[in-house]
């Protein structure tokens, strides 16, 4: 398993997802800033991403699309912050409704994707904050670390092949 250590800290409001991979940093970032390779990873394995919108600058954004077993669709946004190639991306995270607008009655994160050499390959800290313990707790049941590391998961593949 690609994953090797996911901190949940309670107290900082931060879930921190670390995974180490065998392939070089430029790589990874592949897997981020293509929106083809994006969508093969992005969600777990039983609700596959689309991706609609890629632009990766600060101020653009990504919307795309869950699909569930059932063929139900779950929406999503980033809000791209900083980004630099190929070691860094910062966004907000969110979810859309049916016709892809922002979702004001479900929390946000703020993401921060790190990429840095480590034995060779490459190690990816992904870490979420959250406003609130509360938002926390609620993505916390709706599955987000499961689904965070099921989705991580996939992303060995995709650097094989």
């Amino acid at each position: 398993m690609t994953v090797t250590s996911v901190d949940k800290n309670v107290d900082a409001l931060t879930l921190t997802v670390i995974a180490d991979f065998t392939a070089p940093v430029e790589r990874v970032w592949q897997l981020w800033a293509d929106p083809r390779l994006l969508e093969r990873w992005w969600g777990p394995p039983s609700y596959p991403a689309t991706v609609e919108e890629h632009d990766l600058t600060p101020g653009g954004g990504v919307r795309y699309y869950m699909t569930g077993p059932e063929g139900e669709r779950y929406g999503g946004w980033w809000r791209v912050a900083s980004v630099t190639p190929p070691t860094t991306l910062e966004f907000t995270d969110g979810f859309s409704d049916q016709e892809g607008r922002p979702n004001p009655e479900m929390p946000t994160t703020a993401v921060r994707m790190t990429l840095t050499g480590h034995d060779g390959g490459t190690r990816m800290e992904l870490r979420s904050a959250f406003d609130t313990r509360e938002q926390m707790e609620q993505l916390a049941e709706m599955g987000m670390v499961e689904g965070m590391s099921q989705a991580i998961g996939q992303m060995d593949g995709l650097l094989a092949g």
